[in-house]
């Protein structure tokens, strides 16, 4: 299929390539943190699978506590764009990142110890839930 770019495009494709600002790139599963001077980050899984998802949390939780980050806010989304639902052989409940991962971190001894709490935003329907972190000095 041959589709003729407009003149807006092909502006906007060469004002892309020339530009200097980067990209930040879904698979951060090898990014150190930064901005660790701030109390509380933000993580969205979006695009995640459920292995990279999996250990991006664990990755990210460890690190925070070890910098002393004190709230990981994790967005999942809502499951509305999955297709778990039309495939006979997946769950539609337990297939989506908002059920899987609380459940991952739950079940990680190592991790629940160094949480003090899991706020669950799912009555609110936000597609998120926030970690809040001992304190390294307490631990």
């Amino acid at each position: 299929m041959s589709k003729k770019l407009s003149d807006k495009d092909l502006k906007d494709w060469d004002k892309f390539v020339k530009s200097k600002d980067k990209i930040n790139p879904k698979d951060e599963l090898n990014r150190p943190l930064t901005n660790t001077n701030k109390s509380s980050l933000v993580i969205d899984l979006h695009g995640y699978s459920l292995d990279q998802a999996n250990k991006f949390v664990e990755k990210t939780i460890n690190e925070c506590f070890e910098k002393q980050i004190s709230k990981v806010n994790i967005i999942t989304g809502k499951g509305m764009r999955s297709k778990s639902a039309e495939d006979p052989y997946k769950s539609s409940e337990l297939s989506i990142l908002k059920y899987s991962i609380p459940e991952f971190i739950n079940s990680n001894v190592e991790l629940m110890k160094k949480i003090k709490e899991i706020e669950n935003n799912d009555g609110k329907n936000l597609g998120s839930f926030n970690i809040y972190l001992k304190s390294k000095n307490k631990f």
